[in-house]
């Protein structure tokens, strides 16, 4: 699968707005977009007239870039969001908030869904007492998820037991003493905080 390797800073700016992909730096004064706020390139700061179609297209790949996701992957998330129950587009975003590597952010661990990421894949989680070590796997209401045992002394984990719980979603609640959280629900349009245009994108791939 491709991999984006290059400054991720320079998406937020392509997509206009910040994408908070670094983590703590997104809320300080060395984000880069807060100096340069324009599009990366030549022409960056020249104005264009989008149409609706780029605006659609913009719209998905800010998605994209916020989740992490590959084009064959979000794909595949649209199209079983489309085959399920209710607004095509909510249970898509309900989806991608109910991937491993987001849970983990959303519960206070890793400062972005990169270092997120990163921790799932090197075998840090038990989901129901059993190992997952794959980014992409979607959580269930009910679902209890662990630290390892063995990687409970890591230095990294010793300083999220010492952390106050802070701001999560409704949906999921996690004890940083205990090194537990569980899937209270599953997640309803109302509690993904992020400004998304989910239409756009249903619109797009219904062409």
């Amino acid at each position: 699968m491709a991999t984006y390797r290059e400054a991720k800073c320079r998406l937020c700016r392509r997509e206009g707005g910040k994408l908070f992909l670094k983590g703590d730096k997104c809320y300080t004064g060395k984000c880069p977009f807060e100096r340069r706020p324009m599009a990366p390139g030549q022409h960056g700061a020249a104005r264009k007239k989008v149409s609706e179609y780029g605006q659609q297209l913009r719209e998905k790949q800010k998605v994209k870039r916020i989740y992490g996701v590959q084009e064959g992957q979000f794909r595949a998330y649209y199209e079983q969001a489309d085959r399920m129950k209710g607004i095509t587009g909510e249970n898509m975003l309900s989806l991608l908030e109910r991937r491993l590597d987001n849970v983990i952010f959303r519960m206070g661990i890793g400062s972005s869904r990169a270092q997120a990421r990163q921790l799932v894949s090197h075998g840090h989680f038990l989901v129901n007492g059993k190992k997952v070590n794959i980014p992409s796997y979607i959580v269930k209401a009910g679902d209890v998820i662990t630290v390892k045992e063995s990687k409970s002394s890591n230095k990294f984990f010793e300083e999220i037991k010492s952390m106050k719980a802070g701001n999560m979603p409704k949906w999921v609640e996690f004890d940083p003493a205990k090194l537990e959280g569980k899937i209270l629900s599953l997640p309803a349009r109302d509690d993904i905080d992020s400004q998304i245009s989910e239409h756009m994108i249903v619109e797009l791939y219904s062409k």
